[in-house]
């Protein structure tokens, strides 16, 4: 470009310096021409508009979360919902005295959960919304340690260690609960087909320093539900035989939201004596954008009263009894949102919806000949399978890598002990993952199929590991 000889010598200097690519021009507000840095604070402010930017486009490389298969996170909900959750974006969830209409709706929240899940008397169960499964899950934990800890006063702390019992299947925040509160994990193995906690096995490891079991209901491995009846039945008869009492939590992060409205038959919540507390994910298939969750107790005898905390710096005497302090109040109000837009038939067409999906399309896999079903969908809608035993050409870490390649996000990963020997693919379907994203999902994965069979040999070990991951 050529000035003329009245130029200013602001655009003397904006031709001598390198144009910023997204925008044509210097940033109006720095005069900044080039991305800022990337690891240390720029040395001034930009415009918003350019801030923006710069965001936008770096995320538009992650992946495209509708097409991710490997997730149990709502990824979509109605535009209302996200109005509302826009508007509470401020709120804090713990300033209960400053937002008390929020704050009711998450009382409401629970009152509605309690009631779903059968407790005896839904008033007097006690709850509170979470960040998600994992903070429910440790809360449930710290009350199953506290009520043991009154229990074994004599020998605690001294000679008798805590343990908890569950599958090898379990969520890592239950390693991570074990770990943080000096609890020891006592951990069920899978054995051949069997692939999560079953009642003699969970039985087996119990004894006076057991503070309580863990059944999933929906184990992430697979998609099935754990027995809970049964062990909790098992644990009745050890009750009588040697006088333990053994309470029961169920991690319901999935199969809460689901089994209240396709397996209403079931039993595995507050109707069963033991069940002690029940956790679950909002931002799950409780439809809500993450991050929510709730956790809740049959009654105030499972939680004991030394971990409610009372403030009243903020206004007003509030009991609190999250690890959070500071939470956003716009999920609490998209879950009674959604809780009220659907209720149960809602609720009941939408779960089904998605367990129709899921069993379609485990069918439609199965009928392709290289895949065998570890599960089918019929309990989450949910569910694994790997390559059939004549499959030799390719594995299922290359088809997650090149399913990647076409944009689905497909989890490759293997199973806990003894099973490490079995690696599988699982599919998550979820609302809004419809009958025609599955469709486009058989056709590019039955696409795929003829290239990996002309493989001679899957790929090396490091590099299928590299593209395993999994939710």
């Amino acid at each position: 470009m050529t000035l003329h000889k009245g130029a200013s010598e602001s655009d003397r200097k904006r031709t001598a310096r390198p144009v910023n690519p997204f925008y044509g021009e210097a940033d109006p507000v720095s005069g900044m021409e080039e991305s800022p840095p990337h690891t240390t604070l720029p040395d001034g402010p930009v415009s918003p508009h350019t801030a923006y930017q710069f965001v936008h486009d770096e995320l538009m490389l992650d992946g495209n979360a509708r097409l991710n298969l490997a997730t149990f996170v709502t990824t979509w909900m109605e535009p209302q919902a996200g109005v509302l959750m826009a508007e509470c974006r401020d709120k804090n969830m713990i300033d209960k005295d400053e937002y008390p209409r929020t704050a009711e709706l998450e009382r409401r929240c629970v009152a509605m959960l309690a009631d779903l899940w059968h407790a005896p008397d839904p008033s007097a169960a006690v709850g509170c919304s979470t960040t998600g499964s994992s903070e429910a899950g440790m809360l449930a934990g710290m009350a199953l340690k506290r009520r043991w800890m009154r229990r074994n006063a004599d020998r605690y702390p001294g000679s008798a260690r805590p343990n908890l019992v569950m599958g090898a299947n379990v969520q890592v925040c239950w390693d991570k609960f074990c770990n943080f509160w000096e609890v020891e994990p006592r951990l069920v193995p899978m054995e051949g087909d069997r692939f999560h906690l079953d009642a003699a096995s969970a039985v087996g490891l119990c004894d006076e320093n057991t503070i309580g079991v863990v059944a999933v209901l929906g184990s992430t491995f697979d998609g099935s539900y754990e027995p809970v009846a049964e062990i909790c039945a098992a644990l009745d008869e050890v009750q009588e035989r040697s006088g333990l009492d053994i309470p029961v939590h169920v991690d319901g992060a999935s199969g809460a939201m689901i089994a209240p409205f396709l397996d209403p038959d079931l039993v595995w919540d507050f109707r069963l004596p033991r069940v002690a507390s029940i956790n679950t994910s909002g931002h799950k298939y409780g439809l809500v954008y993450p991050g929510v969750g709730w956790a809740l107790w049959r009654d105030m005898d499972a939680l004991p009263e030394e971990l409610v905390f009372r403030v009243n710096y903020l206004g007003g005497d509030m009991p609190t009894f999250a690890l959070n302090f500071s939470r956003p109040g716009a999920q609490v109000a998209a879950q009674y949102y959604t809780f009220l837009r659907l209720g149960r038939a809602g609720f009941r067409a939408v779960q089904q919806a998605t367990r129709d999906v899921a069993r379609s399309t485990a069918e439609r896999i199965e009928a392709l000949g290289d895949f065998r079903l570890l599960t089918h969908g019929d309990q989450l809608p949910v569910f694994a399978f790997t390559t059939a035993d004549h499959v030799t050409s390719y594995d299922v870490f290359d088809v997650s890598r090149r399913m990647k390649e076409r944009g689905w996000l497909l989890p490759a990963y293997t199973f806990p002990p003894n099973r490490e020997d079995l690696s599988v693919l699982r599919i998550v379907c979820r609302n809004g993952f419809s009958r025609d994203l599955a469709d486009l999902f058989l056709a590019d994965l039955t696409q795929l199929l003829p290239e990996l069979r002309q493989q001679t040999a899957p790929l090396d070990r490091p590099e299928r590991l590299a593209t395993a991951f999994h939710h």
